[in-house]
């Protein structure tokens, strides 16, 4: 590719008619292309960039949902765990998923950038699903070789067997936590924030990029909790390898189209900058009076002229004693950085509350339907797990009508360009939330009440003669909620951090999910442990789920996500919105 020269003449003579040379206006500033040059704007970035970063985020979702959304029926099924086991296995293994991406943005941010951790994070992925396909292969031939008559303990997968499935679930865990925050930021960093048209475009693409990510969802479990279900659970788990290989070719197929960060322009690490701040608040903490400050134009401007009125401890960092032999003082851009992260902890902890509410979907949503009439027509059951499908299906249905309806509509009458506020939007969606976890109570309510009425209490996995299709409501509307905060937190954390933490602001909305899947298991736990009858039965969460009480479980995370609510909305009222890393107002 030639680097264009443009003369002084030419210069000269664009300036005097009021126009930009080709080199000025055609070069993106602070990007580079594949081989380190700068990236041209009509060759590099933009949709055309993006479309090959969906693709592989499509095939990775395909992998991810493939292996998550139907793990507690494998896990009580050919692995013969109790339903409470299995859904704390489950929470953990998704914790661990959510959590990791922080690890992993931290490498991406500080030493190997994006790209290399999508690349590496992939081929994680790929060894982890193809292992997990072979202890799927040899847990199908340990239970072949059971006899009916002798199926009890004998039947269950052997130990090396249960272990190489745990090493390979979380080897997943892992290559998707690196390949998560990354991809993300990394399409997003191929729009240009400092070109209207581009910067227009970016904001676009949250809504797109989720849409696209449920379409690969819906299309996963359409087919593939089927054939786990029905055919095989080896073909079930081998078909999330394949079509993750197609995803990374995919991404690599578009190399020579990507915007990298132009690393020679990089200042010293974000996480350097922002320890360097807390070294020096602590250090200073002591000092009280300008009497004790060495003479610094911009510190002494800090302490007359507070830029921001959170966080004044952090001031302390702008000071630097006098005698004082220490490095001189951070700089109010540092320090504004610093307290720009922490105005997001109370918006993070107090989201908390809808990770919670999303583990269920996986879990006792997925039990809820399985001692449900799935029957759709004689012959032909259909899998629990694939009812989530029907969130999906929402996301991909109003993240349009969101996008082309609810915003013009909102703009009109807010007079704000995005129509709502990002944490309006993710408030919206707790509130939906809350109305979800109501009617999953209710309804489990009325489906116990029919298993009382024809007598099928006592009798272990009996088939409620309730049509499973009185979920459809809750399925539904968690996905409208899951579009108004799932969304609303991608652009709030990746638009809030600093533009070097950027990876690291998406592994903070993934991390919610995280905490809310552990919390979630931890909530099962306790209440495993209090409710737990003398026999040594268990209480809410009885493996014979017509002896259960998931609706009283419901109930708990309806109330607890009232209080997060309330928390939330208080935080949300106080959080000053950041621009170019400056706090307005």
């Amino acid at each position: 590719m030639a680097i264009v020269h443009v003369s002084d003449d030419a210069i000269s003579r664009d300036s005097e008619l009021g126009t930009t040379p080709l080199l000025q206006h055609d070069t993106v500033n602070g990007a580079v292309d594949f081989k380190g040059r700068p990236a041209i704007r009509s060759q590099s970035g933009y949709w055309r960039s993006a479309c090959f970063i969906i693709g592989v985020e499509v095939g990775e979702r395909i992998a991810f949902y493939g292996i998550g959304s139907n793990l507690i029926t494998f896990l009580t099924g050919p692995l013969q765990e109790s339903t409470a086991t299995a859904a704390k296995n489950v929470n953990i293994w998704q914790g661990t998923a959510s959590l990791l991406p922080l690890l992993a943005a931290f490498i991406a941010d500080s030493f190997l950038g994006r790209y290399l951790i999508i690349v590496g994070a992939s081929l994680v992925y790929i060894l982890g699903l193809g292992m997990l396909t072979l202890s799927a292969m040899l847990s199908s031939a340990t239970i072949s070789e059971c006899k009916p008559e002798t199926k009890l303990a004998s039947c269950s997968p052997k130990f090396h067997i249960t272990i190489l499935f745990f090493f390979s679930l979380y080897l997943v865990a892992i290559g998707q936590g690196g390949h998560k925050p990354c991809v993300q930021a990394f399409g997003a960093d191929q729009f240009d924030n400092h070109h209207p048209k581009e910067r227009n475009a970016r904001s676009s693409f949250f809504n797109w990029w989720y849409l696209t990510m449920a379409a690969g969802c819906l299309l996963t479990l359409s087919f593939l909790n089927y054939i786990q279900e029905n055919l095989s659970w080896v073909l079930g788990f081998g078909i999330p390898c394949l079509v993750m290989l197609v995803g990374l070719l995919v991404f690599l197929f578009g190399t020579k189209t990507y915007r990298f960060p132009n690393e020679g322009n990089k200042k010293k690490s974000p996480f350097v900058r922002i320890g360097r701040v807390f070294a020096k608040a602590i250090r200073n903490r002591r000092i009280n009076t300008l009497s004790d400050i060495a003479i610094k134009d911009e510190a002494c401007d800090m302490v007359t002229h507070q830029r921001s009125k959170q966080f004044k401890f952090l001031n302390k960092a702008l000071l630097t004693p006098k005698g004082s032999k220490d490095e001189e003082a951070c700089s109010v851009s540092e320090v504004e950085e610093v307290k720009a992260i922490f105005r997001l902890v109370p918006i993070w902890a107090t989201s908390l509350v809808f990770g919670i509410v999303y583990a269920q979907v996986r879990t006792f949503f997925t039990k809820q339907g399985v001692n449900m009439d799935r029957t759709v027509y004689p012959g032909f059951v259909i899998p629990a797990a694939s009812l989530q499908s029907l969130v999906t299906l929402a996301i991909v249905i109003f993240s349009f009508i969101y996008d082309r309806m609810f915003v013009p509509i909102a703009r009109a009458i807010t007079k704000k360009p995005s129509g709502i506020t990002m944490l309006q939007r993710i408030g919206t969606g707790i509130f939906l939330s809350i109305i979800t976890v109501v009617m999953a109570a209710l309804l489990e309510m009325k489906r116990l009440e029919i298993a009382i009425e024809f007598d099928l209490v006592d009798k272990p996995n009996a088939i409620v003669p309730m049509s499973v299709w009185w979920l459809i409501p809750q399925y539904f509307l968690f996905g409208v909620a899951e579009v108004f905060t799932m969304v609303g937190l991608q652009e709030f954390f990746y638009d809030q951090m600093p533009d070097e933490l950027r990876s690291m602001g998406l592994a903070l909305y993934l991390s919610v999910i995280g905490m809310g899947s552990f919390l979630s298991s931890f909530l099962v736990f306790v209440i495993e442990e209090i409710t737990r009858k003398e026999d040594g039965r268990s209480g809410w969460f009885n493996d014979n789920l017509n002896q259960a009480h998931i609706d009283y479980f419901y109930g708990l995370l309806a109330v607890l996500s009232v209080i997060g609510l309330i928390l939330f909305i208080f935080n949300a009222k106080s959080y000053i919105y950041i621009q170019k890393g400056i706090a307005r107002g």
